[in-house]
């Protein structure tokens, strides 16, 4: 059994307190919050605390707190030569103070509250400073996900930037998508089976090869349409910067 304490009350905090309440391999012995309230439905009141003077001793201390908040949290946490990691894609291993053994314990996944997640599927991305520390980082990991990978910073930063490209601005695109299906009073609804489609095309083939649409096929009477038709200036230099991107493609720039 691995006792762990988790510093954070975010998204990310609530699905890791979630996950490992299931497992029977771990043991959630506190876990840090400025505002107790914000956990009492996920975790007994009398394991929640707020002052870092309070913190007990466990095998592993996770913080799940802003990146900008990481450094000094860390600094503050009364100990010192524990296992302490944190959450984040892209911030460095080095931004954890040195009193501790550093690590990173990084799910890979979009969080949203009030959004179950099947953490078994979600890809857990670690790094340790030795290998005893990896290990336990390792076996907190398997007891609540099936995929588990060794990554270092500089992989786990080029895996961040690739997920912003592929989750957050893809998500902005949908909500662009939405917004012209309600001006010209469109159920987005319809498009939803081709949202769907596109994410399970890529389970089989390579993005390049399940490209299509206007600008793969250079089809310029439908580009120019389309752009005499969009009102607004931002979504028609969206839409220009992603076809030259497209056509782009694949060519010496």
């Amino acid at each position: 059994m691995t006792r762990i304490t988790i510093i954070g009350s975010g998204n990310v905090a609530q699905h890791l307190i979630k996950a490992f309440t299931k497992s029977e391999l771990i043991e959630i012995v506190q876990v840090f919050s400025r505002k107790k309230e914000a956990l009492t439905s996920l975790i007994s009141f009398d394991k929640i605390v707020n002052d870092f003077n309070e913190l007990i001793e466990a095998d592993l201390y996770i913080i799940a707190v802003s990146d900008k908040a990481i450094s000094e949290v860390s600094k503050q946490l009364p100990f010192q030569n524990r296992i302490v990691v944190h959450t984040s894609g892209a911030a460095s291993l080095d931004v954890l103070d040195p009193k501790n053994r550093k690590g990173v314990f990084y799910p890979l996944q979009t969080f949203s509250k009030n959004k179950e997640i099947d953490f078994s599927t979600v890809p857990m991305c670690l790094e340790a400073e030795n290998t005893f520390d990896f290990r336990v980082l390792e076996a907190v990991a398997k007891s609540v996900s099936n995929a588990v990978f060794p990554i270092n910073s500089d992989q786990r930063k080029a895996l961040h930037v690739s997920a912003v490209f592929v989750n957050n601005f893809t998500n902005h695109l949908y909500q662009i998508g939405q917004e012209i299906c309600n001006e010209h009073q469109v159920p987005f609804e319809v498009l939803k089976p081709l949202i769907q489609e596109t994410a399970e095309k890529i389970k089989t083939l390579d993005p390049i090869d399940a490209q299509t649409g206007p600008a793969k096929r250079k089809d310029s009477t439908t580009i120019e349409t389309h752009l005499e038709y969009l009102t607004n200036e931002n979504q028609k230099n969206i839409y220009k910067l992603l076809t030259q991107s497209i056509q782009d493609n694949g060519k010496k720039l």
